[in-house]
């Protein structure tokens, strides 16, 4: 009797197991279902040509209409949501730049950054989309974080603008705060100084919603920066149309 109550009672133990041990079961296996359609490789669709219109993308939830010739990297020729976009564009022309390859007998820095190149339409505009993020909008950085970091004397740039210089040891050493004497809000960059051969490079940035669009430009453009600034209004008009419309 004992030897055979023995099994009995054993298995009445396991029946009530059976159950949880099932759901566990049931529960690592669809984890691990979809960890592997989560990581599973899938075919990009088929590129976008580089001479097709402007293609619709959102960076930061915000609409943007760009040409896909403008795109620097292939990878984000697509469109729809971007983490961010690479963009350039000839200068003053603002379309997109030629497919083929520069001349090898002048180093693209220069290239980028010669007056010359402004002047017969090759120079270039480096554009980038991002998320503004957690970061302060561009007037906020300028009032509140740029003057911590500046010196107390500006000397006088082209056409009413003020140059700063950022003091030795802060995060931008080496670089100046140019801007609008009178009214700096309406236009300043942060650019870096020529150093031998390098010319110095300028940024100024703009935001849209959520959205921070960077441009970066040859430091001398900034001899004629009205006609830059105004034509910095008309690509973010060009990439962004409803702006245009909302100021309407």
């Amino acid at each position: 009797m004992t030897a055979h109550a023995l099994p009995r009672h054993a298995r009445q133990r396991r029946g009530p197991l059976m159950l949880p041990m099932t759901f566990l079961g049931l529960l690592v296996a669809g984890a691990g279902i979809f960890v592997a359609f989560v990581l599973w490789p899938t075919w990009p669709g088929a590129p976008v040509p580089l001479d097709a219109p402007a293609i619709p993308t959102t960076v930061a939830g915000v609409l943007f209409d760009v040409p896909p010739a403008t795109i620097r990297t292939a990878v984000q020729r697509h469109a729809g949501p971007h983490e961010r976009l690479d963009l350039a564009f000839l200068w003053p022309a603002l379309t997109p730049p030629p497919t083929e390859t520069k001349a090898p007998d002048k180093p693209t820095i220069e290239l980028e950054n010669d007056s010359a190149a402004a002047a017969d339409g090759s120079a270039r505009l480096f554009v980038t989309i991002a998320p503004l993020g957690g970061v302060l909008p561009p007037q906020q950085r300028l009032r509140s974080i740029y003057t911590r970091y500046v010196g107390t004397e500006a000397a006088a740039g082209a056409d009413g603008l003020a140059i700063l210089p950022f003091r030795t040891g802060t995060p931008y050493e080496g670089e100046d705060l140019v801007y609008l004497a009178s009214t700096p809000e309406q236009f300043f960059a942060r650019c870096t100084r020529q150093v031998e051969a390098m010319p110095g490079t300028c940024i100024t940035e703009r935001v849209i919603d959520g959205a921070e669009i960077t441009l970066r430009f040859p430091r001398i453009w900034l001899d004629d920066w009205r006609n830059v600034a105004a034509g910095f209004d008309r690509l973010i008009a060009q990439l962004h149309p409803q702006a245009a419309v909302a100021r309407h």
